[in-house]
């Protein structure tokens, strides 16, 4: 039986030395004579000495730019300041940037649906459309600032039309083709979009989903709009809707090549946007965030390359919907001169073998999902490493929601002994990480082996007081560049402020609860604002749910913690049993037992009910804060945004529930 922090795996030395992290110390020994013995000076160099160590990013890995810069960071604080004001550059300039040096043919993307196996396209071919697509975009009277957004499954043309956007300066931002009407016109009315790409429909789980007419509705909503590119992914022959200024994607490809040598990138200023990423959107409007191209390109060399280790011969492979930012991280594994994986379909159709069976066939070095995905396949009783050639796989990216001790050993057990399994915690506001992966250091059960290069990241107590090896609010102190420009349509920077920096002013509050160790090692104990207070003391979900779903009649959990009057409190801990499981007297009593066991006797809820379904956002995610705002008799059309769900019905269930919480 794993414990949490139990040591798993170390580098060889062999792969610590080789790794870009120990490169790029080399070079700062040599070329900026800064000696540093181990992660943690590094580390502590650049949160203290921020313009350094940024400038130091920018000159190893060569940033291409126009003009000049006086300093790499100007203004005092958090909020208002700029990094290497002065300079212009393009961010997708960099991501094609290997494409000069790339053999004829080598692979940028591999590519498959549930349909289409996997094929792949190259470095010349992605480079010959971005530039053809941009030139049109061009002459469609598209320039700098404005916006050009999708509604595209995972597929490489939506890939381009990201790259041809910001190519130009025009300002990027996708919604997943699942998403429903309200959903993507709550997001895009926000930003008034210029061009839209839309695509005719996508299959999951062996269903054909027909999209034109949402695409249509869409459109209508949508009165900015000059131009509609539309690309028949589903089926050929349908007919698209009848939409002024629709585009077929085969129109616009169908133009002479721009050699790369005349191609011209809108290089752009830092506070230029990139790209606007928006909030989950389950609680209300979603939050526009503004992205820059400088504060991006400095943060994705650094992510890709020190902390994730990928370089030229690297394949990446994480699944992803385009509405999530783990598919920008994805495209951003493009700076490292590799190649990535691109799927669209169902993670578990027809078998939960799915994912793996294209990890081989890609020879992936790189493979990344959703803890969540992990409990379906460990719960399948699945064994890669019996099925699947996965010598090539180095690595394993767990994100989007805390990783239990358990998920890290069954990638030990059941796909490969010598392997780096890592744990990153970070998010849309910043679309990389805050902590995760260092390949210099140890492996740790459940444990984030670090706080990343660049990132003050602290654990702090209501008072504001730095904690040590205890659990509090997951702060960050000083500036870092991929901070958001802003959000859009946001006068003086209000609601960005009420976002970040009221409950700590000046500090940016990230809205997790965190614990950092002794050695540096991270625990994240999922979201402060759906804390569980019993008797005074805050514990975290992820605690009850690592115990619970530990049990094989247990198939997934949800608890949260409802204020009552008086100071009372009431935790309820719904249950979805698996198949041919019934929530008796006897299951309940085991329940109790180790969670006072194995936690403690306060993080043993005040009722155990079971559920059909648990509620979950598109992107994967628990909603425990809707639901608890349901149970304490906020209306659900308030809370929680049905298009941006999973499985919208299951909240239903919880409304009706509503009415057996204490008053």
């Amino acid at each position: 039986m794993v414990t949490e922090g139990q040591h798993l795996w170390t580098p060889s030395p062999d792969f610590a030395k080789r790794s870009r992290l120990a490169k790029y110390m080399d070079w700062l020994r040599s070329e900026k004579k800064q000696d540093f013995t181990d992660y943690a000076t590094l580390w502590h160099w650049s949160v203290t000495d921020s313009s350094a160590f940024w400038q130091s990013i920018w000159s190893y890995f060569h940033v291409q730019h126009d003009g000049n810069y006086i300093s790499a960071l100007e203004g005092d604080g958090m909020q208002g300041v700029r990094w290497f004001r002065g300079a212009r550059l393009n961010y997708a300039e960099h991501l094609l940037r290997h494409e000069a040096q790339a053999p004829r043919g080598q692979v940028a993307f591999h590519h498959a649906t549930e349909t289409q196996p996997l094929t792949t396209l190259s470095w010349q071919e992605l480079g010959r459309q971005t530039r053809i697509l941009a030139t049109r975009l061009r002459a469609m009277g598209v320039g700098p600032g404005d916006r050009v957004v999708s509604y595209m499954p995972n597929v490489p043309e939506t890939v381009v039309m990201m790259l041809a956007a910001t190519a130009i300066g025009a300002v990027w931002s996708s919604a997943a083709i699942e998403f429903g009407v309200r959903t993507v016109v709550d997001r895009f009315q926000q930003i008034a979009p210029k061009v839209l790409l839309a695509a005719d429909g996508y299959r999951f789980a062996g269903k054909n989903h027909d999209r034109r007419a949402e695409v249509q509705a869409i459109a209508a909503a949508l009165p900015s709009l000059s131009h509609i590119v539309w690309v028949p992914h589903l089926d050929e022959a349908a007919a698209p809707p009848k939409l002024a200024g629709l585009k077929p994607w085969a129109d616009l490809l169908d133009h002479p090549d721009v050699p790369r040598e005349e191609f011209r990138f809108e290089r752009v200023a830092d506070d230029h946007p990139l790209w606007v990423l928006f909030s989950s959107g389950t609680t209300g409007l979603p939050k526009p965030i503004v992205h820059g191209h400088t504060g991006m390109l400095l943060e994705h060399l650094k992510l890709m390359h020190l902390h994730l280790n990928l370089g030229p011969r690297s394949v990446m492979f994480f699944y992803s919907t385009t509405g999530w930012m783990m598919w920008n991280v994805l495209v951003a594994s493009l700076l490292a001169g590799g190649c990535a994986v691109l799927y669209d379909g169902s993670p578990t159709h027809p078998d939960p073998s799915c994912l793996w069976r294209l990890a081989e066939a890609s020879r992936a070095t790189c493979f990344g999902a959703s803890p969540t995905f992990v409990q379906v396949i460990e719960k399948a009783g699945l064994r890669p490493c019996e099925q699947f050639d996965l010598s090539a796989l180095e690595s394993v990216i767990l994100s989007g929601a805390p990783s239990t001790p358990e998920s890290f050993e069954w990638f030990y057990r059941h796909v490969k002994p010598d392997l780096w399994v890592t744990s990153q915690s970070g998010g849309t506001e910043l679309c990389s990480g805050l902590v995760g992966s260092v390949p210099l250091l140890p492996v740790y059960a459940g444990e984030i082996q670090a706080r990343m290069l660049g990132m003050n990241v602290q654990a702090w107590n209501d008072a504001g007081v730095e904690l040590h090896d205890e659990v509090g609010e997951l702060v960050v102190t000083t500036p870092f560049p991929s901070m958001p420009l802003r959000f859009w349509n946001d006068p003086d920077d209000a609601r960005y402020r009420e976002s970040y920096f009221e409950h700590f002013p000046g500090v940016w509050r990230h809205g997790d609860f965190m614990r950092i160790n002794a050695h540096g090692g991270c625990y994240i104990y999922g979201r402060s604002d759906s804390t569980l207070n019993r008797f005074g003391v805050r514990i975290g979900s992820a605690e009850i749910y690592r115990t619970v779903e530990e049990l094989e009649d247990i198939a997934d959990s949800m608890v949260v913690c409802c204020e009552l009057p008086g100071g009372k409190f009431f935790m309820p801990l719904f249950l979805r049993l698996a198949p041919g499981r019934i929530l008796d007297d006897e299951l309940r009593a085991r329940i109790a037992q180790r969670l006072r066991e194995n936690c403690s006797p306060r993080h043993v809820p005040d009722v155990m009910v079971q559920v059909d379904e648990i509620p979950y956002t598109l992107t994967g995610k628990k909603m425990e804060v809707p639901v608890r705002k349901i149970l304490m008799g906020s209306p659900a059309a308030l809370v929680a945004s049905r298009d941006a769900m999973a499985n919208p019905q299951s909240l239903d269930w919880f409304t009706a529930f509503g009415s057996q919480v204490p008053s």
